[in-house]
């Protein structure tokens, strides 16, 4: 079977007069206590993808320890529960910190929580800003009983199989690769987002296009690698690129940095750091 692609966007050439502010506020929102390292990763993509500014939004808890990982993004505190994990009184201060921000990444190592549940599903209807939801974030819209409604701005969503089948509410289902597929176009028809259903050749559709990926390898099966595609996807967005352009160019350059990746480490002991790490060359290479 054979699978349709569209030309990749290119991102707006940097003039030499720019400063950092003209490659967008990345604000991403997760992290808890013993996952702070997925929100770090999502962080450093982020970076590495070009953002001119990058800040993350993380329970007080465990702020120091995400700061420790990389010196330049920025950390924001957030309100944490008993469990190490985003509180709901940090609603409010979401809202503030998303005023500044171009685009918004959440889920990264959220964890979960009715708390979550409901704090994530008022970002997604609320903010005007676009929005990449990954990981737990899907979680928490797949466990509330209204499903999606319609939201104020743009969103991307980046389901692996196993978390869009509960975002349609049929997690026991047995469904094929080429169903899953049918019904993803179909539900970013119905909702008006961006669905990124990441598999062996991901799926990226807004309902009306539809184009799959063609670079990657199976040595990015490892934990954290979808964090790295959540930060690399909201910087693209911070650069000015549209929802379904960022989307489709962000996943061909994180499977290109996976093959590139597997050519000098090999894929079994590939690790996400590895991906972020790998991200330069593969802008490079699609420059080139």
């Amino acid at each position: 079977m054979t699978l349709p692609t569209l030309p990749l966007a290119q991102l707006p050439a940097r003039r030499p007069e720019s400063h950092k502010g003209d490659f967008g506020r990345a604000l991403l929102v997760g992290g808890s206590r013993g996952m702070s390292g997925a929100i770090a990763l999502a962080g450093i993509a982020a970076l590495r993808g070009g953002a001119g500014l990058v800040k993350l939004a993380v329970p007080d808890v465990c702020l120091d320890v995400v700061a420790s990982f990389e010196p330049s993004y920025m950390t924001a505190p957030l309100p944490s529960d008993n469990a190490g994990r985003i509180a709901l009184s940090a609603k409010e201060v979401i809202a503030q910190l998303s005023d500044e921000a171009t685009c918004l990444a959440c889920g990264p190592g959220l964890g979960r929580s009715d708390e979550l549940t409901e704090l994530v599903g008022g970002l997604y209807e609320t903010a005007t800003q676009p929005i990449v939801f990954d990981a737990d974030a899907l979680n928490a819209l797949s466990s509330r009983d209204r499903g999606l409604l319609s939201a104020d701005g743009p969103r991307i969503l980046t389901p692996h199989p196993g978390e869009f089948r509960r975002l349609i509410g049929d997690e026991d289902s047995e469904f094929s690769i080429e169903s899953l597929r049918d019904r993803s176009i179909r539900m970013a028809a119905e909702h008006g987002v961006v669905m990124v259903l990441t598999d062996h050749r991901t799926l990226i559709t807004d309902g009306n296009r539809v184009t799959y990926n063609k670079t990657g390898n199976p040595g990015m099966a490892t934990g954290g690698s979808g964090d790295v595609l959540t930060g690399l996807i909201t910087a693209l967005v911070c650069q000015g690129l549209p929802p379904f352009e960022a989307a489709q160019l962000g996943v061909h350059l994180h499977g290109l940095a996976g093959d590139l990746a597997a050519e000098r480490l090999g894929q079994t002991s590939m690790i996400a750091k590895d991906l972020a790490d790998h991200l330069p060359e593969a802008f490079y290479r699609l420059d080139a």
